[in-house]
This record gives structure tokens, C-alpha cells and sequence, in this order.
């Protein structure tokens, strides 16, 4: 019984805790940042790869002409 009052204490201290955050951290997404596209398969015109997505997806920026 003494185990679970113990319990009780440290999951309140954890509730506590995480109410004071004021969002859930998520996981960067790199190919917004580069201004890319997550594509399914390979990029085609006018788009060029710059990497790869976190879905495993083909990271396309398209092409600027200046």
C-alpha cells in the first residue's frame, strides 16, 4: 500500500511538471525549413531533390530562375 501512495506522489510531481510546458515538442521537420516539398517516389520537373522527409518521402525544392 505504502508503494502506491508513492506512486501517487510521483505521478502528480510529473503532472505538475508538465503543466507548466506551454507545448508539445515535435520533431523538426528539415524539409520545411529548406523550403521543400515531401513528394512520394522521385522528384520531377521542376522540382530537384534535397533530401529525404521523415515519412521516408522524397524532399523537393523546385527550381528558381533568376
Amino acid at each position: 500500500m505504502r508503494i502506491l501512495y508513492l506512486l501517487l506522489v510521483a505521478l502528480f510531481l510529473v503532472i505538475q511538471g508538465v503543466a507548466g510546458k506551454s507545448f508539445i515538442p515535435r520533431p523538426i521537420d528539415t524539409c520545411k525549413i529548406q523550403n521543400g516539398l515531401c513528394i512520394p517516389g522521385i522528384c520531377r520537373r521542376p522540382y530537384y531533390w534535397i533530401g529525404l522527409c521523415n515519412n521516408g518521402y522524397s524532399c523537393c525544392r523546385r527550381y528558381v530562375e533568376i
